[in-house]
C-alpha cells in the first residue's frame, strides 16, 4: 500500500527537501502552510515538486485545524517542521516564537492520541536546546541548557513528545538537529547571507557584509542529508530520539573565509563587525555526536561544512 505522509510546515527548507525525498520513495505527500492560497511555495517550485504535493491550509496552533486535516488524509506519518525558526528573531518575538513551537506539537500529539494511535510522528527539535557545549560533542544523554526563547520552546516541545511516548505508548520521536544549510535558506540566515553577499561583491556590487561575533563555532551540515535521518527515525521498530550532526566544529570566521575564497576574495576587505548583531546570550561552541544515529539508523552526514559552502556557492551562481 502507498504510504501517506503529512508535513506540517512544508514550505520551509526542511519541509521542501523532505517532501522531495518522500515523493521519490513513493509516498502520497500532503503539505501544509497557514494559508496555502497566499503561499507561493517557492522552495517546492525550485525543486520542481509543487504539483506533486497536495497542499492544504492548516493553522498548527489550532487543535481543531490539526484534527480536521488528520481525519481528512489519514496519514501514516506526520512530520512537524512548523514554527518560528530564527534564534535571533525569538529574542524580539518571544511570545510568538513560544506559541508557534509548543502549541502545534501539543495539538498533533493530542490528535494522534484521540484519532489514530498508529500514526508515527516526527518532531523537529534543535541543538540550540543544549546551549553551549563547551567544545564537547553533545549526544542524546547531554543536558539541555537552552539560552534563547527559541531553544526554551524547543526543549518544552521535546519533553512533550517524550511524555506522550511514555504515557500513551505512541510512536513519537524527536530529531535533535544541529545546524543544516542549503540554497533554500532565506537570506536572513547568516550562512546564506555570507555566500550571497560574497557573490554580489565578486560580480561588481559595491557593498559590505555586516556580521556579529565571528568566533562562534558551529556544526554545519547539508539539509538534504538531514531529512533522510528524519525519515529513517520513523522506520525503526521502537521510537527513539536522535542527535543528527556532522561531528565537525567550524568557526564562523572560517566559514566566511572559505566562502569568500570561492570567489577569489579576501574577506577582511569586505566584512564589518556590528555589535548590534550580537545576541544577548550567544552560544560560543556547539557540535554533536551522531553515533547513535549511525548505529541504529545507519545514518551518517555525507557532506561536511566545506562541501556545503561549495554546493551553496554553485547554487548562487546558477540562480542568477
Amino acid at each position: 500500500m502507498t504510504k501517506s505522509a503529512l508535513i506540517i510546515g512544508v514550505s520551509g527548507q526542511d519541509g521542501a527537501y523532505l517532501a522531495e525525498l518522500l515523493l521519490k520513495k513513493g509516498y502520497e505527500v500532503t503539505g501544509t502552510s497557514r494559508d496555502s492560497d497566499l503561499n507561493d511555495f517557492r522552495n517546492l517550485q525550485y525543486l520542481n515538486i509543487k504539483e506533486s504535493v497536495n497542499l492544504l491550509s492548516v493553522l498548527p496552533t489550532s487543535k481543531h485545524s490539526i484534527c480536521d486535516v488528520i481525519r481528512k488524509i489519514k496519514p501514516n506519518e506526520i512530520y512537524n517542521l512548523s514554527g518560528q525558526s530564527s534564534v535571533a528573531l525569538s529574542f524580539e518575538q518571544p511570545e510568538e516564537t513560544t506559541k508557534s513551537i509548543i502549541l502545534p506539537t501539543l495539538n498533533i500529539l493530542e490528535a494522534i492520541k484521540d484519532i489514530d494511535q498508529e500514526i508515527k510522528f516526527y518532531n523537529a527539535c534543535s541543538s540550540e536546546c543544549f546551549g553551549d557545549t563547551c567544545g564537547i560533542a553533545a549526544d542524546e544523554k547531554s543536558l539541555f541548557q537552552p539560552c534563547s526563547p527559541y531553544a526554551i520552546a524547543k526543549a518544552i516541545a521535546f519533553w512533550q513528545v517524550s511524555q506522550y511516548r511514555n504515557t500513551y505508548e505512541l510512536f513519537v520521536c524527536s530529531g535533535i538537529l544541529f545546524n543544516h544549510e542549503s540554497p533554500l535558506r532565506p537570506r536572513r540566515f547568516v550562512t546564506r547571507k555570507i555566500i550571497s553577499t560574497a557573490y554580489r561583491i565578486a560580480n561588481g556590487e559595491n557593498i559590505r557584509l555586516s556580521l556579529g561575533e565571528l568566533k562562534i563555532k558551529r556544526d554545519w551540515g547539508w539539509a538534504p542529508d538531514y531529512v533522510k535521518a528524519m525519515h529513517k527515525m520513523l522506520q525503526i521498530k521502537k521510537p527513539e530520539d536522535f542527535v543528527i550532526a556532522t561531528g565537525e566544529l567550524t568557526s564562523l570566521e572560517k566559514y566566511v573565509e572559505y566562502a569568500f575564497k570561492q570567489y577569489g576574495l579576501d574577506w577582511h576587505e569586505y566584512v564589518d563587525i556590528d555589535e548590534q548583531l550580537f545576541r544577548p546570550t550567544d552560544i560560543k561552541s556547539g557540535y554533536g555526536n551522531a553515533n547513535k544515529a549511525k548505529e541504529i539508523l545507519g545514518w551518517v552526514a555525507k557532506h561536511k561544512v566545506m562541501e556545503v559552502i561549495e554546493l551553496m556557492t554553485k547554487y548562487e551562481e546558477n540562480s542568477t
